[in-house]
């Protein structure tokens, strides 16, 4: 009953350019090749440590979608809940709400990945996550709890 809750690996700047468009990467930020390797580590990484296969959630944004692809240790499916809202934070508290919710509704013992941004990290639980780094929380008692931050590699 794990949730692995993952910033995407290494993608230069901040936010994206003014004009970006969801439906095409070439508008966005995306992961250098150095991001794209380092998604691959946390791929080995993890499959090392017994999360493989697993249920694998990423954000609407290329370099998430990406990173999470890179893996290697599922399918990943789009969960809006997890997009950015770094450009609008109106969309901060129901984004997270809907979050919340969605993992309520997971089964006890279900592991999951989320491939993220740091805002909605922050969000759901006020830690800072770097490019490529972790949060590991439990579901236990029904709440979230943090067990660990997994730094980067």
């Amino acid at each position: 009953g794990l949730v692995l809750m993952m910033r995407h690996a290494s993608a230069p700047g901040t936010g994206d350019p003014r004009d970006f468009r969801l439906n095409d990467c070439s508008t966005q930020r995306n992961l250098s090749d150095a991001g794209r390797r380092q998604a691959q580590a946390i791929g080995e990484g993890l499959r090392a440590a017994g999360v493989a296969p697993a249920r694998v959630m990423t954000s609407q944004w290329c370099r998430t979608r990406e990173t999470a692809a890179l893996l290697g240790l599922g399918a990943p499916q789009d969960l809006p809940a997890l997009n950015s809202f770094f450009e609008d934070r109106s969309t901060a508290r129901a984004q997270t709400d809907d979050l919340r919710a969605w993992l309520a509704a997971l089964l006890p013992d279900e592991t999951v990945v989320l491939v993220t941004h740091q805002v909605n990290i922050t969000a759901l639980t006020g830690e800072f996550a770097a490019s490529g780094s972790t949060v590991v929380l439990s579901r236990a008692g029904g709440g979230l709890r943090i067990l660990a931050e997994l730094p980067a590699p």
